[in-house]
């Protein structure tokens, strides 16, 4: 196999077959030790989080799958913290979608003048360019069109499978005794039309328990049991 990228939280190699490798590392997003899945540094390691990320990503792609939803998932190595792939291209240099049920995080630092924090948005849907330098610039519609990044009508598709998604997550977890705030998914097209790629774990949401944010292992272990 042949590494193709080195990211902040997995590593993603192409196999000799034309499917992809992502190896998982115990590295998630956030700034001065404290976990922010919509920081654009890694912010601190925590000890397992590649496997029990990889856990979480496995459970949830087959409840995606099982509802309805294509994704680039094929098969899962928790031992090894690997998960293979199907080949899919990124739109542009990387696209992530937010869909916010309530305003946290980046939200209120941005509209904080007119939102209040913990706030219930309804399933809002934000996209963003992956772009570090420019800290993910918010990009619409129209914008996305213009640049070429992607059709309007792949961006309605990424939009209402986004809701949808969203809504099947939302409600795995509600079944825990737990609140779904945000959540950040990728998409990627790939010879079926759009589908959902990268991970869904606890790095890339926000989820709550009796008003306290859940760190990503201890999701892990309130969702599927013992590490």
């Amino acid at each position: 196999m042949r590494l193709v990228y080195k990211g902040k939280t997995k590593d993603v190699y192409r196999l000799e077959n034309d499917n992809y490798l992502l190896k998982f590392k115990d590295d998630v997003t956030g700034a001065d030790g404290v976990f922010d899945p919509g920081a654009n540094t890694v912010g601190l390691s925590i000890e397992g989080m590649g496997r029990g990320g990889l856990r979480l990503t496995e459970f949830f792609f087959k409840k995606i799958n099982e509802a309805g939803f294509a994704t680039h998932f094929i098969s899962a190595d928790i031992n090894k913290a690997e998960m293979t792939v199907l080949p899919a291209e990124i739109f542009g240099k990387g696209v992530e979608v937010v869909c916010r049920y309530r305003a946290v995080g980046s939200f209120i630092r941005r509209y904080g003048a007119y939102a209040a924090q913990g706030q219930e948005l309804g399933g809002l849907v934000e996209v963003t360019l992956k772009d570090d330098d420019r800290e993910d610039p918010l990009i619409n519609r129209d914008a996305l069109e213009i640049l070429g990044v992607m059709t309007g009508s792949e961006y309605d598709i990424l939009k209402e499978q986004t809701k949808k998604i969203s809504a099947v997550i939302k409600d795995a977890i509600a079944e825990k005794g737990m609140e779904l705030y945000d959540i950040k998914l990728e998409f990627g097209r790939a010879k079926d039309g759009v589908i959902l790629i990268d991970e869904v774990s606890g790095g890339n949401m926000r989820v709550y328990r009796d008003g306290v944010i859940v760190q990503p292992l201890d999701l892990v272990e309130l969702m599927l049991g013992t590490r």
